[in-house]
């Protein structure tokens, strides 16, 4: 058995009165494509965050490479998502005063690389997710598959070993959404990298590895594909 990428062990998470996760416990392998599936309030999203690093558990622990991450500074665990991990969300949450170009190349230059240098990388991106054209549009100015795209290729430009997508065709029709599917699951796999998506329609759940089911903060069930 692979020794697992990231893992979240026993997590408990609540807000106020409101527990949000219950004991909840999952593992992401390295290369895998793993959905979190369940209904509104099942806890998912919660998980994922926790996974990620943005939110800190109040019990249990998640460990990425075997290193405890729910007890680092935010410091650590703020360079840790800009190193390693990569996100995707619903809305595609660009900067709506840079281009398309500028956002994908945001990560690499936050991580020190020359603007020339960042936005070359930037473009070959855009390019491979088919948005090569609106590299000098605003957000505002594209689609929304377009634009979802453009954020594929951000969460995916630095090379992360983890990439964390929230309903990632949640506000898109359903063609656009395939076509969204098909490159982000294609590209992640290219590169190696494990992919943690959350959803509620099967049909996007089909495209993982493996599927699990939480229910009231824990988990329901496991589904090999």
């Amino acid at each position: 058995m692979t020794e697992p990428l990231l893992a979240a062990n026993d997590v408990h998470l609540s807000f106020g009165a409101t527990a949000a996760l219950a004991g909840a416990s999952v593992q992401v392998r390295p290369g895998e494509v793993l959905a979190l599936l369940g209904a509104s309030g099942s806890g998912k999203s919660t998980l994922l965050h926790c996974l990620a690093g943005i939110l800190r558990p109040d019990r249990g622990e998640v460990r990425y490479r075997g290193q405890r991450v729910d007890d680092q500074s935010d410091a650590v665990r703020s360079a840790l998502r800009r190193s390693d991990f990569g996100f995707v969300f619903q809305f595609g949450s660009l900067v709506p005063e840079l281009t398309a170009l500028e956002n994908v190349a945001l990560p690499l230059q936050l991580a020190g690389r020359k603007r020339r240098d960042a936005e070359a990388v930037a473009c070959q991106w855009l390019e491979r997710l088919e948005v090569g054209d609106v590299a000098g549009r605003l957000p505002g100015e594209v689609s929304g598959g377009q634009g979802q795209r453009v954020a594929v290729a951000r969460a995916l430009v630095a090379g992360p070993r983890v990439v964390f997508a929230d309903e990632p065709t949640g506000a898109l029709d359903s063609l656009n959404g395939e076509l969204v599917m098909e490159l982000l699951v294609g590209a992640v796999r290219e590169q190696g990298a494990s992919l943690v998506l959350v959803t509620h329609e099967p049909r996007v759940a089909a495209y993982a590895d493996r599927e699990v089911v939480l229910r009231d903060g824990a988990l329901l069930a496991e589904v090999r594909a």
